[in-house]
């Protein structure tokens, strides 16, 4: 069987005070396109298939829920040692 890519796109800024949003979402074509701009924008992508189900069922725009404040503070935890990673090796 083949599955339909799914894809969310969140954003987060601290300064803000708020929980992280969605800002994007979708499935087949549009789950792609929201990939190729991440890649294109050099947007860290972290693969989780359970908490991209969990939070396609999100409104754009809405913040996320507490119950999910663990898993995704540990994908931005992610993103930024990704970020410090490519800073230290000059990119």
């Amino acid at each position: 069987m083949n599955q339909r890519k799914n894809a969310v796109a969140l954003r987060y800024n601290p300064k803000e005070g708020e929980a992280p949003r969605v800002i994007a979402k979708g499935q087949g074509h549009m789950a792609e396109t929201i990939l190729e701009k991440a890649r294109e924008n050099l947007v860290p992508i972290q693969e989780d298939p359970s908490l991209v189900e969990v939070l396609a069922k999100l409104e754009l725009n809405e913040q996320i829920p507490a119950q999910l404040y663990q898993v995704v503070a540990e994908i931005l935890a992610f993103v930024y040692q990704t970020d410090q990673r490519e800073k230290q090796n000059g990119g």
